[in-house]
């Protein structure tokens, strides 16, 4: 029996990546959308979620809105006795993702936090490549045009909407997954543009024991996109590139499987629905929140969608 599934908020993201996801997963039916703004053919469309709840169109939701607001509504389909799937980062704050845990414990129902990077082609074979080696740096260069991946969301600028912590959140649930122990922020400077309350790039400090890890985030680079994690060991240099989807040993590619992050959430959450499961990582969202609470604020020109 298929799992019915409800799909909250249907933009780019929903579109490109979670709907081809949702058609390849065996077990899991596509059953209505909820949006604002947008519908698909042949199937039952609600203006939001209270609405697609009501009427008991599904027995899971995966939601695809911006984290501003996700609180509310993951909160009313936990209540509601649904199972709930979060796009990242999975929340606003740490609080509030941990309150949505403990409901889904009451209430029975399972709760997916889920971080795509984690689930590109490298980024395991990245894993187990380090086990048992000696890690002398970790070094995260991730940079990216704003106005290609974003353009005209101004939800991203606004607080709660990350900055340049939503790709950069990325990398962080990456390197959390990769590295064998825990990583703690020690500083970080963002900068802010002088129009936007959330930064443009960021430079944050973190430590994995005494091995220092440094990232750079930014979100003015045009051209050529970076999205790099090297890490030195003591037995050669590892660097995952283009976000996860290649690996590379001492400047040697290496062979991985092609890349299916959302085919792969998905099956993971049915599974936990079956095994009635939850699955709650926070590792990479406390790492945005301490480079909040650490950091030192530089004020910068300020930014327009429109170069």
């Amino acid at each position: 029996m298929s799992l019915k599934l409800g799909l909250v908020g249907l933009g780019k993201i929903a579109r490109d990546q979670h709907l081809p996801a949702i058609a390849a997963t065996p077990g899991l039916d596509l059953a209505a959308i909820a949006s604002r703004n947008a519908a698909l053919p042949d199937l039952p469309s609600y203006p939001d979620i209270d609405s697609l709840l009501a009427a008991g169109a599904a027995d899971a939701v995966s939601l695809c809105t911006p984290p501003q607001g996700r609180f509310d509504q993951a909160s009313a389909a936990l209540k509601a006795g649904r199972h709930v799937m979060l796009e990242k980062p999975p929340g606003m704050t740490v609080t509030e993702v941990e309150a949505l845990a403990a409901l889904a414990q009451q209430k029975g129902v399972t709760l997916f936090t889920t971080w795509h990077s984690r689930e590109a082609a490298a980024v395991e074979p990245a894993r187990a490549w380090l086990s048992g080696r000696r890690i002398s740096s970790v070094r995260v260069t991730w940079k990216e045009d704003v106005r290609h991946w974003h353009p005209g969301q101004a939800w991203i600028w606004e607080p709660g909407g990350l900055g340049v912590f939503d790709p950069g959140i990325n990398a962080l649930s990456i390197v959390t997954r990769i590295l064998r122990e825990a990583v703690f922020v020690t500083g970080a400077e963002l900068e802010f543009p002088a129009n936007r309350a959330a930064p443009i790039a960021a430079s944050v400090r973190m430590r994995m024991g005494a091995v220092p890890v440094e990232a750079e985030f930014d979100w003015r680079q045009t051209g050529p996109q970076t999205w790099d994690i090297e890490v030195a060991t003591d037995t050669g240099l590892l660097r995952l590139s283009k976000g996860g989807s290649e690996m590379w040993l001492d400047d040697q590619p290496q062979v991985v499987e092609e890349d299916a992050e959302y085919r792969s959430l998905y099956r993971r959450f049915v599974g936990l629905v079956a095994g009635g499961q939850s699955e709650v990582d926070l590792a990479p969202l406390r790492l945005v929140a301490d480079a909040f609470l650490l950091a030192r604020r530089v004020e910068v020109d300020a930014f327009e969608d429109e170069a």
